[in-house]
């Protein structure tokens, strides 16, 4: 499955590279987010918590995004044995987004705002974006030439290109006064479009990683499997549906809550036993010679789990009412959007970038305490969260609260443990992306 085409590979490597870099950005500011909590006006001159806070979250989705798209852009030639269509519209589109990015978190520096949530900067920045996806798009569908007889990865990855357009669109409804002035139809639309958003790249994510396993078993047997095609189709109908358990407070149609109910984060658990059957069929010589990204894996298997028993209790909505906009919340996103989504994007970074790279042996060595340091210290990470959690939701149910401010004092614990833990999720994750960089840096001056 090597590529035929050096160069046309280096190209889709630096959309990997951006994206470790955005990586390390997006937990820096994520890491200084979370001393602000208990050590007020920490940094406040310079970076309030207004600017932290989409400084973090743009980055980490850039990250997700750019990780995607270089992990698609390289199995797409790995898979068609041929370079894509049109190279010099493959570079324009990492010049647009890169310089794009570039000018939206330079905007936040300077205060400028004017979007929402995921998307805080101003909605012309969405233009190039745009422009860049449908570029993807065009060399995607010119690459692959038929959809007949395609393995289940490929529909995973323009199912994901056509929905994440979509829904891209789809949120800035809101720049229009007939969706922004009925606050209900607003918000109800917002979070549909974020939600049908992560499943669009969950999509080209478990694409990547269905190949991955394909590749690292030398089996192809995966993605023509009855199991592959049900977690597509159980992708696509949650991608579609599965926003509803953000609206159950809304006064909403009842039957969008019932449906998405049904299916609430039901792929996690048919994609964890991809995983688990396939980690069976491997032998030790195939688990060795992928050792990082076989690890990462499994570490992403292992948080499907946790993240799918999380899930289910969140999408009871009598639980629901207690935990939507708590910190158990923000604990399902960091145990999906790190332990399983980071996860396997740096499964698929492991082996694209780290094979064929020469890495000594204590480089290996501290790249593994990394990998260990980062699954432990997330671990925390994620209890400190649901411990702050139940604390504000048990707060804000009760009949005679507490003042706030003996809230604030209850949770300091969990605050500084989830600086801390955050602190060493953040050196692990250095250890491993580093050595990367540098070793990619030495072959680009040696060619």
């Amino acid at each position: 499955m090597a590529l035929l085409n050096n160069k046309i590979n280096n190209s889709a490597k630096l959309f990997l590279l951006v994206a470790i870099s955005l990586l390390a950005f997006g937990m820096l500011f994520g890491l200084l987010g979370t001393f602000q909590y208990f050590i007020p006006g920490l940094a406040k001159k310079y970076f309030s918590f207004e600017k932290t806070r989409p400084l973090h979250v743009s980055s980490v989705l850039f990250w997700i995004l750019l990780a995607a798209t270089g992990g698609v852009l390289t199995y797409l030639q790995e898979y068609t044995k041929k370079p894509v269509r049109f190279p010099a519209l493959l570079k324009l589109q990492w010049y647009i987004f890169t310089i794009t990015i570039a000018l939206i978190i330079c905007s936040y520096f300077i205060g400028l705002y004017g979007g929402r949530e995921y998307w805080e900067f101003n909605p012309l920045f969405a233009l190039p974006l745009i422009i860049g996806w449908v570029l993807f798009i065009i060399n995607f569908l010119s690459t692959i030439g038929t959809l007949k007889e395609q393995p289940v990865y490929v529909w995973m990855w323009l199912t994901g290109l056509t929905f994440f357009l979509f829904t891209f669109l789809e949120s800035y409804l809101w720049i229009f006064p007939y969706f922004r002035n009925n606050i209900i139809n607003d918000m109800t639309i917002q979070w549909k479009s974020y939600g049908s958003m992560v499943g669009a790249w969950n999509m080209l994510i478990y694409g990547c990683a269905i190949y991955l396993l394909e590749k690292i078993s030398g089996q192809k047997i995966y993605s023509q499997s009855t199991i592959a095609f049900s977690l597509y189709f159980l992708s696509l109908t949650n991608l579609m549906f599965n926003w509803g358990h953000h609206i159950y407070t809304l006064p909403t149609h009842n039957f969008i809550k019932y449906i998405s109910y049904v299916i609430s984060m039901s792929e996690l658990y048919i994609f964890g036993r991809i995983i688990y059957n396939w980690r069976a069929s491997l032998s030790e010589a195939q688990k060795l010679y992928h050792q990082f990204a076989y690890k990462f894996l499994i570490a992403a298997d292992v948080w499907v789990f946790l993240s799918l028993a999380q899930a289910i209790l969140m999408s009871i909505p009598a639980i629901n009412i207690y935990t939507h906009g708590t910190h158990i919340t923000v604990a399902h996103s960091m145990g999906t959007t790190i332990g399983i989504n980071s996860f396997l994007l740096l499964a698929i970074i492991m082996d694209i970038l780290y094979h064929g790279i020469a890495v000594s042996a204590i480089t290996s060595k501290w790249m593994l305490r990394g990998f260990w340091l980062s699954n432990i210290s997330l671990f925390t990470f994620w209890i400190s969260l649901l411990c702050l959690g139940v604390i504000k939701s048990n707060w804000q149910m009760e009949a005679n609260k507490v003042p706030f401010y003996e809230l604030t004092k209850m949770s300091k614990p969990f605050f500084i443990s989830l600086s801390i833990s955050g602190t060493f999720l953040f050196i692990g994750l250095l250890t491993i992306l580093i050595p990367l960089i540098q070793s990619q840096y030495r072959n680009a001056k040696t060619h």
